[in-house]
């Protein structure tokens, strides 16, 4: 399988993850987002959105979304599975997931920051705007795993809720975010010191900068 992703892309730090957890390699291409690479006609050519990332299968059947992805993964590949077998619980990390893919992290990307800007908002505008959709999102996120006691979001394992929730909690900090959630935190963490996500994380992506 081919992945074609960026070290900094949170979708495709998601997929990383997944990858790593089911124990699977992938050939890696790299798009530089902030040159534009993902727009490049080679790319829109893989992927009409041109966007990241994308995941080329040995047979070429192209899969893009990152949440598709990684249900693809999980139901190909079923050990661990990335989702919980209560039908409740399952539909509460979708739930958590989604949150992520896409009430907060669409409306703090690049593609957005550079619209704002080129509205005319300023770089500190922009900025304050992601810092405002993160904290938002993570106020409800907060209250979903609240009072729960497992080391993970919804389980003793990780789920697809906890593979999205890392990445996001990076751009919180990057974004210079207050991390105001003790719970989430508490999460985070504990899939720090896994090696499936600790491996998947952009510093340690060969393309990283």
């Amino acid at each position: 399988m081919i992945l074609h992703g960026y070290f900094r892309s949170s979708a495709a730090w998601r997929v990383r993850i997944a990858l790593n957890l089911k124990g699977l390699t992938t050939e890696p291409r790299y798009h530089h987002l902030r040159k534009g690479e993902q727009r490049s006609a080679e790319y829109v050519a893989i992927n009409p959105q041109g966007l990241l990332p994308s995941l080329v299968l040995d047979d070429g059947v192209v899969l893009t979304q990152s949440l598709a992805i990684c249900e693809y993964l999980d139901e190909t590949y079923p050990e661990p599975p990335l989702l919980p077998a209560d039908p409740v619980l399952r539909a509460k990390v979708r739930a958590f997931a989604l949150a992520i893919a896409c009430d907060i992290h669409p409306l703090q990307n690049l593609k957005v920051l550079q619209a704002l800007q080129a509205r005319g908002q300023t770089a500190d505008d922009a900025q304050g705007w992601a810092r405002e959709v993160i904290a938002a999102g993570f106020d409800a996120l907060e209250a979903l795993v609240a009072g729960s006691s497992y080391p993970f979001a919804f389980g003793e394992q990780p789920s697809l809720a906890d593979i999205f929730l890392a990445p996001q909690m990076a751009n919180a900090r990057r974004f210079g975010v207050a991390l105001r959630w003790p719970r989430l935190a508490e999460i985070d963490a504990t899939c720090a010191r896994l090696p499936a996500f600790a491996d998947a994380h952009p510093d340690r992506q060969p393309d990283a900068e």
